[in-house]
């Protein structure tokens, strides 16, 4: 089994996910004075709004159905999505609580379904190398063996990141925390597939994604699988430039090959 490869693909070959959700609801804290006038999600990186990747991207895909939370600025998010017409675009309401990515994720159950679904952050995307990422993610999603696949960058893949790493992965994409203190090379770059069992039953109140990542850690069911190109998060204004570049230098390599 390749390194890159955490779990092996299934013939025939698992369906995509159908359903998606992206949250989008953070105030944006960082990206100030920006965000004083425009939520985060709708930054534009290259003339489009940084939610729009994660849109086009899960199109791409086959994707049928989105859900995206809301918070900040709703009204501004509300009337940017309703220009969508390519696929279906449920906005899940946190105007009255900000619930976090795993409280955001269980108030928005009931319209995710009974089957997995992609999971994306708004303000990161990728450049895909030679494989469209959300596509390796379904290619690899075995739900007999895993609760959780999520997308994994390197740090010589990412731009816009000056973190210590998330996790550590050994040859069969099984996921690890990073201890305390150290660093890893390995860094969650805001997108997975998960089943919607892993939140039936708690509670729609404020808490972090984290929490069921441990769950799926305990059961040895959280897997990783390896980012092909260049991952992209805009978490500053500076950021916004070092993407830019990004995708300038891309381009250049792509044209030179």
């Amino acid at each position: 089994m390749n390194a890159a490869s955490p779990i092996a693909p299934r013939t025939p070959r698992t369906p995509k996910p159908k359903t998606a959700m992206i949250l989008a609801a953070g105030l944006g804290k960082r990206m100030r004075p920006i965000t004083s006038t425009i939520p985060k999600p709708l930054v534009e990186i290259r003339g489009k709004a940084l939610i729009d990747y994660g849109l086009d991207a899960l199109k791409r895909n086959g994707v049928e159905r989105v859900v995206v939370n809301v918070h900040y600025m709703a009204d501004l998010m509300r009337a940017h999505l309703r220009k969508r017409r390519d696929m279906e675009v449920i906005v899940s309401d946190e105007t009255d609580r900000l619930l976090e990515s795993g409280g955001g994720i269980v108030r928005a159950l009931p319209h995710l379904g009974h089957e997995p679904f992609y999971l994306i952050n708004s303000d990161t995307f990728w450049i895909d190398g030679y494989r469209d990422n959300l596509d390796l993610l379904a290619d690899l999603w075995n739900p007999a063996s895993a609760d959780m696949l999520l997308l994994i960058a390197e740090m010589r893949q990412a731009t816009g990141y000056d973190g210590r790493g998330d996790f550590v992965m050994d040859r069969e994409g099984r996921l690890q925390r990073v201890a305390e203190r150290d660093m890893s090379p390995f860094i969650y770059a805001g997108a997975g597939i998960l089943k919607p069992d892993l939140f039936r039953g708690l509670p729609e109140e404020t808490f972090s994604l984290n929490r069921v990542f441990d769950t799926a850690l305990e059961a040895e069911r959280l897997f990783g699988a390896r980012l092909d190109g260049l991952w992209i998060t805009v978490g500053t204004p500076g950021a916004i430039g070092e993407a830019e570049a990004a995708f300038t230098a891309s381009a250049t390599r792509a044209q030179r090959a």
